[in-house]
């Protein structure tokens, strides 16, 4: 972890580090001790290494025998892996047919090496070796390294290797930095995130890599590894922006995106002002883009989203080791309910949580997002140990919330981008300032139009935008007005003479003081239509709402009995209330 000047760590974007050997770290078959060390240096960093090359095991290992400074091996182009520490070694495909290798010999092919899975040779057999593919009808392919040229199965390269490699270790190619030379490194640098070209690379690699470095061979590797070490590559984030994670859109068509790594987030809004479209759009993408999220859910509202795995019930509170269970995959990604948690000792949870995906974090580089929902909850204004329950590594954050200025100003401080609907955006984003201490923004010429919604880019003018559509409907989660706090919707008992005061924060609450309230009162409040508005208003449920209207007409003690049936069967409320 690296400091910041005010105080927050930066969190590792990259992990793990990638490397071709012909003509990448070596040359000649000759690995520079200088380049030696600084692959040590990037281990001793934290970081995972990994060597993905065309060449036999048993081949490089004669040639090479520093392989000890890897983590992992890919080799003969992807079909082989090998663990250097255990020297366990296995072969991703079935060998090479020997009917395809006794064709090639006896077309006098020369050289033949044949590997566990690899059939190698040099130009100009490429023709040959095409031409006995396709008379065998096997389902093979020709790949070219520099002159060389190796036949495998078709669908294996360099990445499919390398994702198997990564597999093994835990890690997601998103924390991934490569550096490659030849033809054949093209599809395992496209799987990296950021990925590199030495400066002797082929013309066609070099103009496909993110970045090529200023020195050839070793010294531009150690030129790579030296900023990956000074400053984890932030100085090129300006520069990578084909992973950028798209929101929306502005204008004709112009894509409004956000960063992937060191962005913090804060969606911000009125209740039922859309929030929650807005926060189902961008982990959609998330999850599209395979960076993986977790999502703290304090009133339900997120575990019907697709591809999740949703801890947590009304009954049964998740624990922080299931949690980190299921992030070790780096292929899940998890909501965390906490409506079995007390909403008091909800901001506990998230004190014990974060240190520890915190960690978790330090290490693999995931979850790549956190997502908090309700967070003027979770991170209330009140909060004395906001430190302890945010880790200090700020970096690719949303926070969801009706108001900032009920969230500690120190939670919000890292905040860069400022997302909020149209409805009440203008005091949204000058509470958000005032809360943080900067400058108001000037929004007297934004008109946001129906579907659109206000961005700022903290430093920049705040712009409308049309946010992307969510793919899937999220329902508003039912239990959530079940057994949630409705907060400033909540429904209050007054009776006609304004003797009572019972407030109602959810519909367990509610028909629970309903069942033994008075008639009076019951029929004065159902006579004025204060149940079908909250009904319609707060709860958004037409159908409960028309039901009521209808029976204000009618007896008031049938009209409870069938509104609080009503309400069981459609919520199916819990025996007890929280």
């Amino acid at each position: 972890m690296r400091g910041r000047p005010d105080g927050y760590t930066v969190a590792v974007r990259y992990v793990a580090f990638a490397t071709d050997y012909d003509g990448t770290i070596a040359e000649s078959n000759v690995v520079p001790g200088h380049v030696i060390e600084a692959l040590e240096r990037v281990r001793e960093s934290g970081r995972a290494t990994l060597l993905v090359t065309g060449r036999d095991l048993d081949d490089l290992g004669s040639v090479f025998g520093r392989l000890d400074v890897f983590d992992r091996v890919v080799a003969e182009n992807g079909a082989v892996l090998s663990n250097p520490a255990t020297k366990e070694r296995r072969a991703l495909h079935d060998p090479p047919p020997p009917e395809l290798v006794d064709a090639l010999r006896e077309r006098d092919v020369e050289p033949l090496s044949v590997g566990r899975v690899v059939i190698a040779t040099r130009e100009p057999h490429e023709r040959t070796a095409v031409e006995v593919i396709k008379e065998l009808g096997l389902e093979h392919q020709v790949v070219f390294n520099k002159g060389a040229v190796m036949i495998l199965p078709s669908g294996i390269n360099k990445a499919t290797g390398l994702r198997a490699a990564l597999d093994e270790l835990r890690l997601s190619a998103h924390n991934l930095v490569g550096v490659g030379d030849a033809e054949n490194d093209h599809a395992f640098l496209d799987l990296c995130e950021l990925s590199a070209a030495v400066a002797n690379a082929l013309p066609a690699v070099r103009d496909r890599a993110d970045v090529v470095t200023e020195a050839a061979r070793g010294d531009g590797v150690v030129e790579l590894v030296e900023h990956l070490i000074e400053d984890d590559l932030a100085g090129l984030d300006e520069r990578l922006r084909r992973h950028d994670i798209r929101i929306g859109t502005r204008g004709d068509d112009e894509p409004v995106t956000l960063r992937p790594y060191r962005t913090n987030v804060l969606i911000t809004g009125p209740s039922g002002s859309g929030k929650s479209t807005l926060t189902t759009g961008l982990v959609e993408h998330l999850a599209t883009q395979t960076y993986q999220f977790v999502l703290i859910d304090p009133e339900g509202d997120y575990d019907a989203l697709d591809g999740v795995v949703a801890l947590g019930t009304p009954d049964r509170e998740p624990t922080v080791e299931e949690a980190l269970e299921l992030l070790d995959d780096p292929r899940r990604n998890v909501v965390l309910g906490l409506l079995g948690i007390r909403l008091q000792d909800r901001p506990a949870f998230l004190q014990k949580l974060l240190p520890r995906v915190h960690e978790l974090r330090s290490r693999t580089g995931r979850p790549h997002w956190i997502v908090v929902d309700e967070a003027h909850h979770m991170l209330p204004s009140g909060l004395a140990t906001v430190g302890q329950s945010m880790p200090r590594d700020a970096a690719s954050f949303v926070f969801i919330t009706i108001h900032a200025d009920a969230m500690r100003a120190e939670a919000l401080e890292p905040v860069d981008v400022v997302i909020t609907p149209a409805k009440g955006f203008a005091d949204s984003l000058e509470t958000f300032a005032r809360t943080v201490g900067h400058d108001v923004p000037d929004v007297g010429g934004i008109e946001p139009r129906d579907g659109e919604a206000v961005i700022w880019f903290v430093g920049a003018e705040p712009t409308t935008f049309r946010p992307v559509e969510p793919a899937q409907d999220l329902k508003r989660h039912r239990r959530k007005y079940a057994e949630g706090d409705l907060e400033e919707d909540a429904f209050y008992f007054t009776g006609p003479e304004r003797k009572l005061n019972l407030r109602t924060h959810n519909l367990t609450l509610f028909a629970q003081i309903a069942e033994g309230i008075d008639e009076e009162t019951w029929a004065w409040h159902l006579g004025r239509g204060d149940y079908e508005r909250w009904f319609r208003g707060a709860i958004g449920d037409d159908t409960l709402a028309d039901l009521t209207k209808d029976l204000a007409e009618g007896d008031p003690a049938d009209a409870r009995e069938r509104i609080l049936a009503a309400i069981a069967e459609r919520y199916t409320l819990p025996a007890r209330a929280d």
